[in-house]
């Protein structure tokens, strides 16, 4: 069992690398380790969204703190997730585990696409967004993201950044400042819908979130001096994996 605390402590720490790194919040890497340490998948997703609450929390403080956060877009994308988060938990509850493991080896290979169009995105500022009436597309990004947090046990920054340069034309930065307090909500909303079901296993929860706000601290000093087409390629092939496994898992 220690042994298990010490694995989900570097899984934590490198969920928090990759958080700073891509603004994301680790769940892709924290869910596939709780899999294979044995956990159910309502579990796996349950604790995930926990530690992505520890991770987001210090993030969002930070920039509180800085004055970049705007609360007020922060809600009006956060409350429609808020309530797409319990249907995704819903799913969980009620869908065949290969089903739900399929479509997790998906949003990964989805997950490539959205991070690559994140980084076009940013060097093509400012982006002109869709015609979408505002409220609307605060509605639709919120609400997807959401769901994902319910559904899959990660905080939805992934699709949530390159969805307000599109929707909302907003610049990278502001997106990514923004996603962090959203996936702040959409987790602890995921939390509490995960807690009613009895999914969340809170000590390795908090071992995954500790970790995870260790690992932020660390990219944040010093990996950005790593080259970024070494990251990004790296990260695809990272995800390309992880896809592969849960495929492998649902078709197992």
């Amino acid at each position: 069992m220690a042994d298990n605390y010490l694995i989900l402590l570097i899984t934590g720490v490198f969920s928090g690398l990759l958080a700073g790194l891509f603004g994301i919040g680790g769940g892709t890497i924290s869910v596939a380790i709780l899999l294979n340490l044995g956990y159910s998948y309502g579990e796996s997703v349950a604790t995930s969204s926990l530690a992505i609450v520890f991770t987001s929390l210090g993030g969002t403080i930070q920039n509180w703190r800085l004055g970049s956060l705007k609360w007020q877009r922060v809600l009006l994308l956060g409350l429609p997730g808020i309530f797409t988060a319990f249907i995704g938990v819903y799913l969980v509850k009620y869908s065949p585990k290969h089903l739900l493991e399929a479509a997790f080896g998906c949003f990964l290979l989805l997950n490539i696409y959205l991070t690559n169009l994140k980084q076009n995105l940013s060097q093509k500022e400012p982006v002109s967004a869709i015609r979408l009436n505002p409220n609307l597309a605060c509605l639709l990004t919120g609400g997807i993201a959401g769901f994902l947090a319910g559904i899959f046990g990660i905080g939805g920054g992934a699709i949530m950044v390159p969805l307000q340069m599109i929707f909302l034309a907003e610049k990278i930065k502001i997106a990514i400042v923004t996603s962090l307090g959203v996936v702040l909500l959409n987790s602890i909303a995921a939390c509490f819908a995960h807690a009613q079901a009895g999914y969340i296993l809170y000590l390795q929860g908090i071992i995954l979130g500790i970790g995870g706000s260790l690992g932020v601290q660390v990219t944040t000093r010093f990996l950005p001096k790593l080259p970024d087409r070494l990251v990004r390629i790296t990260f695809y092939i990272f995800l390309l994996l992880m896809a592969i496994y849960f495929f492998i898992r649902a078709c197992s």
